[in-house]
């Protein structure tokens, strides 16, 4: 493995990344105009790092180094900011023909990743970026489907590894493990299923005070524009099972799928089933919006009013005659665990039906700031608070 330095780095605001990497990687070519982000007053907007192909999953470790995972590559990224200007100018790359090493995690001076079937982990990484060690392999008894089988993975606060497993299809009933989140201990054992019903989940997180899981679950397509809408759900305990593929949306029964299940216990209907039997969504997003990464905000950089609120990167839509998505948006969640007040944060990655970026995850920053990988223009971006 080698070191590459970033030193072209631009300060201006519309930018064009040739993005010639290196080992044959494909290059990407997209004009990257901040000016057309759309931000609350006093927050600013910056490219982080410009160079990073199909940029994923993101995890930082406490010394500040970025891992990125990627969808499209075989390979994963470590991002470091030597001399705290907040711009990469250090990357290397880590692993070589991984197959789809899209979910990153960092624990114990160990980089975790995940690929389709297998978990992966690389000791000692930070003092090892210019010569990354080998791969060891803690669990590799995932599914191989490609269809929704990149991952997110994620350590919880009990200390387990959270990792799902999307469904291999628009809807199906395949059975478990599809359509569920797992979690294994670090050293890959105690594999056990957390919760089901969820179609594919490529974002959770934890709330800071109450330490219970949250998740982004995009729902099916082929159904329509307006229906049904994308999901953030609340997973207090385990056991918990959120309808996917029967119910779609709290409320929507799958014309095959939903079959057997009523929704407001019509005796008439005598069906065998009733939605009640699943947790309904916390809140309903956009349809098509395409959650992914969310995150918690705790850091200080950013007002009050942001505190413990959730960000959510939404990565837009594909299966909508008009498109939607490709935005920062933000749910308040109030000290019950409810849900008010779905916004958007940022917004100006689609001009009209087209996308020049497509937000993907949301990390934040020792600092308080906030950093956005996005897939389609191979950026990081930061933004922070300025009150200007």
């Amino acid at each position: 493995m080698r070191r590459k330095l970033i030193s072209f780095l631009i300060p201006v605001v519309v930018l064009t990344f040739l993005g010639i990497g290196c080992r044959g990687e494909s290059a990407t070519s997209h004009t990257v105009d901040l000016s057309t982000i759309i931000l609350p007053s006093g927050f600013e907007i910056s490219i982080y790092a410009d160079n990073v192909p199909n940029a994923r999953s993101l995890a930082l470790s406490p010394n500040g180094t970025l891992f990125v995972g990627t969808r499209q590559g075989d390979k994963v990224y470590a991002l470091q900011d030597t001399d705290g200007d907040f711009v990469a100018d250090l990357q290397y790359e880590i692993g070589e023909g991984l197959v789809m090493p899209n979910g990153v995690a960092f624990r114990d001076n160990s980089l975790f990743v995940a690929e389709v079937s297998r978990i992966l982990r690389f000791d000692d990484i930070e003092n090892h970026l210019l010569e990354p060690p080998d791969a060891v392999v803690i669990f590799d008894d995932f599914p191989s489907d490609r269809h929704h089988g990149w991952k997110y993975i994620a350590f919880g606060p009990d200390g387990m590894l959270y990792v799902p497993v999307g469904a291999p299809c628009n809807v199906c009933d395949r059975g478990d493990p599809y359509g569920t989140i797992t979690r294994i201990n670090p050293d890959g054992s105690g594999f056990e299923l957390f919760a089901r019903g969820i179609r594919n989940t490529v974002g959770f997180t934890w709330h800071p005070e109450t330490g219970e899981m949250w998740f982004a679950d995009n729902g099916r397509d082929n159904m329509g524009d307006d229906i049904p809408a994308d999901e953030l759900n609340y997973a207090p305990a385990a056991g918990m099972d959120f309808g996917f593929p029967h119910v779609h949306a709290g409320t929507i029964l799958d014309p095959e799928f939903g079959q057997d299940f009523e929704i407001k216990g019509d005796s008439e209907l005598e069906k065998s089933h009733s939605v009640a039997e699943f947790t309904r969504p916390a809140q309903l997003l956009g349809p098509h919006v395409a959650p992914l990464g969310i995150e918690f905000y705790t850091g200080e950089n950013f007002p009050e009013s942001y505190k413990n609120q959730l960000f959510i990167a939404e990565h837009g839509s594909w299966n909508r005659s008009v498109k939607t998505g490709y935005r920062i948006s933000m749910v308040t969640i109030k000290s019950d665990q409810s849900t008010s007040d779905y916004t958007t944060f940022a917004e100006g990655w689609l001009q009209g039906e087209e996308a020049w970026g497509r937000p993907v995850d949301i990390e934040l920053m020792l600092d308080g700031s906030i950093l956005i990988s996005d897939d389609l223009a191979g950026v990081i971006y930061r933004i922070h608070y300025t009150g200007k």
